[in-house]
C-alpha cells in the first residue's frame, strides 16, 4: 500500500492526467483526488481538500493561471498545516518561485518532471514536513551582505551567528559568499560544503544536512561556503530548496552573501526575515549601499533592508540622519570600530564574540538580541531622496 496521499490542484486536465501517472509510478505514493484551485476557506473545494487530509499537495502553476494557484498556496497552508506543499511552475522564473515559497510552498518542481523528481520532491517534503511538526515554526533568517568589498559583512555574520547560537541555540550560518571563507573565522575545516549539499540536492534531507554541518565550540553550525571558484550550475530554486530545509532545521538561520548581487541573492533575501547591509562610516561606502539598496528597488527584500554601520566611532565625518539620507534606510544598529582585535582574532580563528570580556563581544551579543527580539529602529522621518544627493561632511567639535 503506498505511503502518501496525494492531492493535485490543477485546471488543466492533461496535467492532472499527467500527474496521476507519475504520481503512481513513484510506488511510494498514490493520488486520492485532483480539482481546480480553491479560492475561499468555505468553498467545497476547500473543505473537501482539508476532509481528506494528503500528505502532500501538488499545486500547478500553469501560465495564465500563477495569481490563482498562489492564493491556493497560501490558503492550503494556513487550512492544511499537517500537508506538505509542492508547487510546480516554470523553473526560469524565479520571482514566481520566490512568491510561491512566500505563499507556503515547501519545494518548487517544473511542471514537466520525470518520475524520479517527483519522487525526490516527495521525500525531500516529508522530511522537511516531519522537522515542522516537531519543531512548531519555520527558523528565522537574516542575511548578511556588503555596501562594497572590505565593509565586513562576514566578520558581523560571523560574531552575530556566535551571540545567537550562545543564548538561544539552534542557529547554523550558511556562507554564500562568492569565495567563502566563514570557516576561516572560525577556525574550521569542513568536510563539505554547499557544493556538496546542492550536488545532493534530489536525497537532501534533515539528517544528510546534519551530516554536511561543521561545529564550532560555540554551538554553531556551519554550511561552509565553496572555497574556490564554483564551476557547478546551481540556479535560484536549488539554493530556495536548500534555504527551505534549513529554515525548518534551525530556529535561528544567518546567511552571509558577502558581495554576492545575483538572482541568488535576491531570492534569498526575499524569503528572509531581514536583510542587514553592513557599510562603513565613508562616502564611498555609503554611495555604495545606496546603489546595493536599489538592487532591491520595489520588491519586497526592500522593505526589510536595514543598515549595520560597521567600524563606528565617535570622530566619523557623518552622523546618523546622514546615513540614512544617503542609504535611504535605516540604521538598525553601530558596531564599534576594533581594528586591532578584529584582525587579531580573525588571524587566530577565535571570533570576539568568542572573547566575552571584551566591549565588542558585547556589542555583538546586544545586535543579537536586538534580531531575536524583532526591534526595529526608533521612529521617525524616512529619507526619499534622488539617487545623485550627496552627503554633506560634517564637522563634529
Amino acid at each position: 500500500m503506498p505511503e502518501l496521499s496525494v492531492v493535485v490542484i490543477t485546471a488543466h486536465e492533461d496535467q492532472k492526467a499527467l500527474l496521476q501517472v507519475q504520481v503512481d509510478r513513484t510506488a511510494i505514493a498514490r493520488m486520492t483526488h485532483a480539482t481546480s484551485y480553491p479560492q475561499t476557506n468555505g468553498d467545497p473545494i476547500a473543505r473537501r481538500i482539508q476532509e481528506l487530509k494528503a500528505e502532500v499537495i501538488l499545486v500547478d502553476l500553469a501560465p495564465g493561471e500563477t495569481a490563482a494557484a498562489l492564493d491556493a498556496i497560501a490558503l492550503l497552508r494556513a487550512t492544511c498545516p499537517e500537508s506538505a506543499i509542492v508547487a510546480m511552475g516554470e523553473m526560469t522564473q524565479p520571482q514566481l518561485i520566490v512568491d510561491a515559497m512566500r505563499a507556503g510552498a515547501q519545494d518548487f518542481l517544473s511542471r514537466v518532471t520525470s518520475t524520479d523528481q517527483l519522487l525526490d520532491a516527495f521525500n525531500r517534503s516529508m522530511s522537511s514536513q516531519r522537522k515542522v511538526h516537531s519543531s512548531g515554526k519555520r527558523g528565522r533568517v537574516f542575511v548578511f551582505l556588503n555596501a562594497k568589498g572590505g565593509n565586513g559583512a562576514t566578520t558581523v555574520a560571523v560574531n552575530t551567528a556566535i551571540s545567537i547560537a550562545g543564548s538561544q541555540g539552534s542557529t547554523a550560518l550558511l556562507d554564500m559568499a562568492p569565495l567563502g571563507n566563514a570557516a576561516l573565522h572560525l577556525n574550521l575545516k569542513p568536510g563539505f560544503t554547499t557544493m556538496d549539499a546542492l550536488s545532493n540536492l534530489h536525497r537532501l534531507d534533515a539528517s544528510l544536512l546534519d551530516g554536511f554541518m561543521a561545529r564550532h565550540e560555540s554551538g554553531l553550525h556551519l554550511l561552509a561556503g565553496h572555497p574556490g571558484v564554483n564551476t557547478m550550475e546551481a540556479g535560484p530554486s536549488d539554493f530556495a530548496r536548500l534555504f527551505d530545509l534549513m529554515v525548518n532545521q534551525y530556529r535561528h538561520l544567518v546567511v552571509d552573501v558577502s558581495t554576492r548581487l545575483d538572482a541568488i541573492t535576491h531570492v534569498l533575501c526575499e524569503l528572509s526575515d531581514m536583510v542587514l547591509l553592513v557599510a562603513n562610516p565613508d562616502l564611498s561606502s555609503l554611495w555604495s549601499a545606496a546603489r546595493v539598496r536599489e538592487f532591491f528597488s520595489a520588491s519586497p527584500a526592500e522593505q526589510k533592508l536595514r543598515i549595520v554601520l560597521n567600524r563606528h566611532h565617535k570622530g566619523a565625518g557623518f552622523d546618523d540622519s546622514d546615513v540614512e539620507k544617503a542609504t535611504r534606510a535605516k540604521i538598525l544598529s553601530k558596531i564599534p570600530d576594533h581594528p586591532a582585535a578584529i584582525s587579531a582574532a580573525v588571524e587566530r580563528g577565535v571570533p570576539v564574540a568568542c572573547q566575552n570580556n571584551s566591549d565588542i563581544a558585547r556589542s555583538f551579543a546586544n545586535f543579537g538580541n536586538v534580531l531575536i527580539s524583532g526591534a526595529q529602529p526608533p521612529g521617525g522621518k524616512r529619507w526619499f531622496f534622488g539617487s545623485s544627493d550627496r552627503l554633506t561632511l560634517r564637522t563634529h567639535p
